[in-house]
């Protein structure tokens, strides 16, 4: 059950940002509560707009709020969930995670979250199979996150192959197993 769980929902630059947007609806009937974090490049796929529509929070992006010197506390943020999900995650925010870099929100939230972490990757087929992005997955592994594995199809590039992100079904499902204990967690 999901319900009262607070997700931090990491959504990087990708075209399978838009199954975000399908995600939060999912996550939110689940009476879970959704805190967006958009890498900068997530808002040429989808607006924050929508997103902060659906989960009905503010999606953060900046470590600053504004000029006025209101900030995005990193810490707070990764104290907060009880799960952070990265849907889609981007080759690149998978190697950021993977070698503990810290330059935007996300990656800091990350760098400070106690709980358990779900990578949900997209990307096209050689960027998934290229062995740097499969050693970052077994490194993450190694620090106790969760890969949830991409799916088989037509990519976005018109190549046909793994690399398409898990269905937002699929997402749930594993992160429902994961709070009530039962059946495999990938």
């Amino acid at each position: 059950m999901l319900r009262h769980k607070r997700i931090i929902l990491g959504v990087c630059g990708s075209i399978a940002a838009y199954k975000s947007a399908l995600l939060v609806r999912q996550l939110i009937k689940a009476e879970a509560e959704v805190q967006v974090i958009m890498t900068a490049s997530a808002s040429e796929f989808i607006t924050p707009l929508t997103l902060a529509t659906l989960s009905k929070r503010p999606v953060l992006s900046q470590f600053v709020k504004d000029d006025t010197g209101v900030w995005h506390n990193h810490v707070e943020l990764g104290l907060w969930g009880d799960a952070m999900v990265l849907a889609p995650a981007s080759a690149n925010t998978v190697a950021k995670l993977a070698n503990g870099l810290c330059d935007n929100l996300l990656s800091a939230t990350y760098l400070s979250a106690r709980c358990p972490v779900f990578v949900a990757p997209a990307m096209d087929l050689d960027m998934y199979q290229h062995p740097a992005v499969q050693n970052n997955f077994r490194k993450l592994q190694a620090y106790g996150n969760h890969i949830i594995e991409a799916g088989h199809g037509e990519l976005a590039s018109g190549l046909v192959g793994q690399g398409r992100m898990a269905e937002p079904e699929e997402i749930v499902q594993v992160l429902l197993n994961f709070f009530s204990g039962v059946g495999k967690i990938v």
